[in-house]
């Protein structure tokens, strides 16, 4: 019995690095890590890509699991992977951000529902922008470069050896294009719903006995919904040019790293 757990624990131990990784990585994913996908879910499909990975932990330095030295391991092996999911979380923030900037320009911030997806409440066309985030992330093979991701980041950041900040001081940095990206695409209803809100605006100074404000309210919903069904077809490629930006980014650090 002895001699079968001497055979297993460095087994177990070589396991454990990437299954810590891929789960702090799938856990801050987009998608995955939404809280519609159950936690036994994602903890199954971390232990499927920890034993594929296995080829590529070969190499780590044997760290004994009780030790001191293994939790320093793990704690690192959640950063790395932490803080890639949360670089590919951008992009399906963006799409989240330009949900809640259109909907304060149509009037439908105050039409909240619950969200499944997130275990939250919040708009309807935050929702439904997602939705269709997430069919254009599984449409691209998104899921797939994921995993490519992961087995990449074991060549850069070999476990053991230690992690540089390069990839969180890379990612805090390219933050502040998140509202770029969301404002360029939310400014032609922003644009339109200003448009007629000035028109009424003038008009309210014309016929100030006319009750032009619930009209308005009205118009000005109509009008955004009309500019959001001209801007939806847009959403899938700007989406795409954003997730490929996230992966290059991810990409420079580890050739940084590695090299």
């Amino acid at each position: 019995m002895e001699n079968l757990i001497d055979q297993l624990l460095p087994l177990l131990s070589t396991l454990w690095w990437p299954f810590c990784r891929v789960m702090a990585l799938l856990t801050a994913a987009p998608v995955i890590g939404e809280a519609m996908v159950p936690v036994t879910v994602r903890i199954l499909i971390a232990l499927v890509l920890a034993v594929l990975m296995l080829p590529v932990v070969q190499g780590a330095p044997r760290i004994d699991p009780f030790s001191a030295q293994a939790v320093v391991a793990t704690v690192e092996q959640i950063a790395i992977g932490g803080v890639m999911g949360l670089a590919l979380h951008f992009s399906m923030s963006v799409i989240g951000v330009l949900g809640y900037l259109v909907s304060s320009q149509v009037g439908f911030s105050m039409a909240v529902m619950n969200d499944p997806m997130n275990g939250t409440s919040s708009d309807v066309v935050s929702a439904l922008l997602t939705v269709l985030s997430i069919v254009v992330f599984f449409s691209m093979d998104a899921h797939l470069v994921l995993v490519g991701v992961v087995g990449a980041s074991f060549q850069a950041w070999p476990v053991g050896l230690g992690y540089k900040p390069l990839l969180l001081q890379a990612v805090a940095w390219n933050a502040a294009w998140i509202f770029a990206a969301a404002m360029l695409l939310a400014i032609p209803i922003v644009f339109s719903t200003m448009v007629v809100q000035l028109g009424f605006g003038f008009l309210n100074r014309v016929a100030p006995s006319l009750n032009l404000f619930s009209m308005g309210f009205s118009v000005i919903t109509l009008f955004g919904l009309l500019m959001l069904g001209q801007i939806v077809r847009f959403v899938p490629e700007h989406y795409i040019g954003m997730t490929n930006r996230v992966f290059e980014l991810l990409r420079q650090q580890m050739q940084v790293a590695h090299g």
